[in-house]
């Protein structure tokens, strides 16, 4: 994935967050062509809103992508490039993930500005 840091530019809540959680397998296997490939094809899905993602060198990673409803993240989980990606982590990938699915009620956030956090 990206070596830059981005955070999602994300509307007002209620939207949904899906939370991947996962360990590599040793090897990249075509694994970074296809994170790049699932990144660039979400962003083209009804109700897909960002994505932030972070993986450690011990191959320890999370991606949280972030969608307006249930029905859209349903719809992204069958399409069918991603139900490619999703077996070749099941078979070749990942040693272990969990996928979580949750509704962000709140949200807040803060920017440096000349060497500080602004208050709230």
């Amino acid at each position: 994935m990206s070596a830059g840091v981005t955070f999602a530019s994300l509307p007002p809540p209620p939207y949904y967050a899906v939370i991947f959680s996962s360990l590599r397998t040793p090897g990249d296997q075509g694994y970074e062509q296809m994170a790049a490939r699932m990144v660039e094809l979400a962003a083209q899905q009804p109700g897909f809103l960002g994505v932030e993602s972070a993986r450690s060198e011990d191959g320890f990673g999370i991606t949280v992508s972030y969608w307006r409803s249930e029905e859209d993240i349903a719809a992204w989980r069958q399409h069918a490039e991603h139900r490619m990606a999703q077996e070749g982590g099941r078979t070749r990938w990942y040693e272990h993930f969990e996928l979580r699915v949750a509704r962000v009620e709140r949200a807040w956030g803060r920017r440096r500005v000349e060497g500080r956090l602004p208050d709230a």
